[in-house]
């Protein structure tokens, strides 16, 4: 049995170890138990979870720090996430009933039209590392709501976390079977997803897994798939007289969690006119930001990455964006040897022939000036993916065009291209989804509508197209 071994980004202790867990004995756990649970009144199932985000709340402190030791994230941050696990609890009852009512539709005389909504069946949720409780529990508190059962495979790089999830809806009361955790790595997955015994697949991830999957399921209609993926978001710097907030919301948006975010901005378009002023404003910033353990003093605006190949894959990157043509504004670096700590890199990729649409999933920046709007909308949409975007500074009329033609599932006026609220939709377009947004609208995707025609007595009759009786 292969066993797993989860490492503090920080300090390199070991954290956790753990066996791979067996995939079709996971699902046929839950299969065992979907038919009670779906049976199970909603109050009942809704009375479940809340006692699990009861315990999240009396646990949240210790949650908090096992995110900071796994992910390297701040312990500020991670407190966020913590109670964002609980949040989610009532945002989810509220979507449920917002988004899958029950309702009585237009009928004939003597009958009755009702329109409800059933759950799956047993859904597997595949979970990222860089929000390893956030995200996955935004799929699996709505898909309990509507009734399913869940397999949850966490990220192989953040199994703790994820078995501390676990462990709090199993010891919240929920029956044996509802949810089942399943460590391992990507083969695990693979395993679980090719199961035909589950009814669909939650993803939260990068888009080469999420295309995989795509491929996967194409021929397999009746299993719902909802692909939450990356991002190459930009951020446009426009008419501004307030250099330094422009610069901060840059900051924020690219190097917020390292830049371990989906919806981190990628590429800075700027208008020629403010290029040097805001370039060196959001220099002047980079320069500043504290970088250090989770759990250090001053407290530090980021932490790691998640670990060594991480951190050798985007120092690869960053030197591949200079050796064809981009114009280093800061050097990416490495301050902690054996460490996956880095520096904060911005570099100008205005005159590179072929810019790299894909995923720089780290505290990367490119930056590109642009003569005219029309052109910088062009470059925010230059890419495969659609799921961030933001204009800062600019007009109403202006922000109007950039939301028009802005091809992205979330776009924001002076504003992060990060931190979207959980009370509202989260997805994209492209590579970053497939038209199923998460968050508020995860109720869409736990349960299908049933519409169904009812009378109380048989009664019918034809009225027209019959001989008549010998």
């Amino acid at each position: 049995m292969t066993k797993l071994i989860s490492i503090e980004p920080a300090t390199g202790a070991t954290l956790w170890t753990g066996d791979e867990g067996d995939a079709d004995a996971a699902v046929a756990k839950a299969r065992k138990a979907w038919p009670t649970w779906a049976a199970l009144p909603l109050t009942k199932r809704i009375e479940a979870v809340r006692r699990y985000a009861n315990r999240i709340r009396s646990q949240s402190e210790q949650l908090a720090e096992l995110i900071a030791r796994e992910t390297g994230k701040p312990i500020w941050e991670s407190r966020t996430e913590a109670e964002a696990v609980i949040r989610k609890v009532d945002i989810s009852v509220k979507a449920f009933a917002d988004r899958t009512p029950q309702r009585q539709l237009p009928s004939q005389p003597n009958m009755r039209a009702a329109l409800r909504h059933k759950p799956h069946g047993v859904l597997a949720v595949l979970g990222p590392y860089n929000f390893p409780a956030h995200l996955p529990n935004g799929h699996i508190v709505p898909a309990l709501i509507a009734g399913n059962v869940v397999v949850f495979k966490p990220s192989e790089k953040t199994p703790a976390v994820g078995e501390f999830l676990a462990d709090a809806f199993v010891k919240s009361g929920l029956p044996d079977g509802v949810v089942n955790i399943l460590q391992g790595g990507p083969d695990v997955g693979k395993k679980l997803t090719a199961n035909d015994d589950i009814d669909g697949v939650l993803f939260t991830g990068s888009a080469q897994t999420g295309v995989a999957l795509n491929r996967q399921f194409a021929s397999r209609p009746d299993k719902i798939l909802a692909l939450e993926m990356g991002g190459n978001n930009p951020i446009i710097v426009w008419d501004t007289d307030d250099i330094h907030s422009a610069a901060v919301l840059v900051i924020q948006s690219a190097f917020l969690s390292a830049g371990q975010r989906c919806s981190a901005a990628s590429r800075m378009i700027v208008k020629d006119e403010l290029y040097d002023r805001v370039v060196k404003e959001v220099k002047r910033i980079a320069d500043r930001l504290i970088i250090d353990e989770p759990f250090s003093k001053p407290a530090p605006f980021m932490g790691p990455v998640i670990d060594n190949d991480v951190a050798d894959g985007l120092t690869e990157s960053f030197l591949a964006l200079m050796s064809h043509g981009g114009r280093p504004i800061k050097h990416m670096a490495r301050p902690i040897d054996g460490r996956p700590f880095l520096t904060p890199g911005i570099i100008d990729v205005t005159d590179m022939e072929e810019r790299p649409d894909i995923e720089l999933f780290g505290p990367i920046l490119q930056i590109i000036r642009v003569a005219d709007f029309e052109t910088a909308i062009a470059e925010a949409n230059n890419t495969r993916y659609g799921l961030s975007a933001a204009l800062i500074g600019g007009s109403a009329k202006l922000y109007d065009q950039f939301w028009s033609n802005s091809r992205a599932g979330i776009v924001n006026w002076n504003k992060m291209t990060v931190g979207a609220s959980s009370e509202a939709p989260f997805g994209g377009v492209g590579l970053s989804g497939n038209h199923r947004p998460s968050a508020y609208y995860a109720a869409d995707y736990c349960a299908y509508p049933v519409v169904s025609m009812e009378a109380e007595q048989t009664r019918a009759s034809i009225g027209v197209g019959l001989k008549d009786e010998d």
